[in-house]
């Protein structure tokens, strides 16, 4: 037999293996420049920075030249005297009634609009959801309109000039907000979470401190800041409704540096910083949770 004519020797048949799908591909977005949303943030950054810049300039500048020359000219010569004569100027008993307001503001609502809103959204039948609407009609009353009735009142309840004629109307002012806010957030926990704890035989208390209140986190975070900002910078109650020096905040005592002949601006302008650095130190803690809160009001 000829070497033609030998027989090929046949291929050898190797087992087929499943070898993985290859990954999709990542689809690389380019982002197209949006000239007009940059200009508008540099133009509000503008809006925000330049205020506070001058008033940290001007905080920092003595008194006969605080109206003299360019308010964004950084000071020739800055000094630390109009921070030390507001702390010596009954700064922290300000800061103390002020802080205790916010405390007590806080509590107020955070034990009334919790369970209001846990009410609201547990319960279905019409009457709750009316006095649901009811109660958010309390956002489109502003309070100058409500102030002489407010007046009134507190006179007859005795507590005219008491810290306590302070810390009530701006809780009442700030539950609206706060319930609406914490409606949307309970809105988002689970029916079925409900429904297991029903089924283990919880009680509505139990589901209010052991679900609600873990899963709206968010929320009630949200609810302190805005709280809290709401009596920090209140303005209207405190001047109304106090009149000694015994229950004055922070807001009622830049009026310590307003005289009859003259405004005394670069002191006003220390004391306005020293007490805007708490609330915003507490702000920048929480800032998250706050946007997250507020992102969800809308609810399902």
């Amino acid at each position: 037999m000829s070497h033609d004519t030998l027989p090929r020797p046949r291929p050898v048949k190797t087992e087929e293996r499943d070898t993985p799908p290859s990954p999709p591909r990542r689809r690389h977005w380019t982002k197209r420049a949006n000239p007009v949303a940059g200009l508008g943030a540099v133009v509000w950054l503008v809006i925000v920075v330049v205020p506070i810049y001058a008033m940290l300039s001007a905080s920092l500048t003595s008194q006969d030249k605080a109206l003299t020359g360019n308010p964004l000219t950084p000071p020739t010569s800055p000094t630390l005297d109009n921070y030390s004569t507001v702390l010596n100027s009954g700064f922290g008993h300000l800061l103390a009634n002020t802080a205790i307001v916010a405390v007590a503001v806080v509590a107020i609502v955070l034990g009334l609009s919790v369970p209001l809103a846990y009410v609201a959204v547990r319960t279905r039948d019409r009457w709750s959801g009316l006095a649901f609407r009811l109660f958010l009609l309390g956002v489109a009353i502003p309070a100058q309109a409500v102030v002489v009735p407010l007046y009134l009142l507190i006179a007859k309840l005795d507590l005219y000039d008491s810290l306590l004629a302070v810390i009530l109307p701006t809780a009442a002012f700030a539950m609206p907000v706060s319930v609406l806010v914490l409606v949307g957030t309970l809105r988002d926990v689970s029916e079925e979470l409900y429904e297991a704890m029903a089924l283990d035989g919880a009680s509505p208390q139990r589901m209010l401190f052991q679900l609600a209140v873990p899963m709206a986190k968010g929320g009630i975070s949200t609810v302190v800041i805005y709280a809290a900002l709401q009596a920090w910078n209140g303005f209207l109650f405190p001047l109304i409704f106090t009149q000694s020096d015994e229950p004055r905040v922070l807001t009622l005592g830049l009026f310590n540096y307003v005289s009859q002949f003259g405004v005394n601006i670069p002191a006003l302008l220390a004391s306005v910083v020293l007490s805007g650095v708490p609330i915003f130190a507490v702000y920048l803690v929480a800032r998250r949770a706050l946007v997250g809160g507020l992102m969800g009001v809308g609810g399902k």
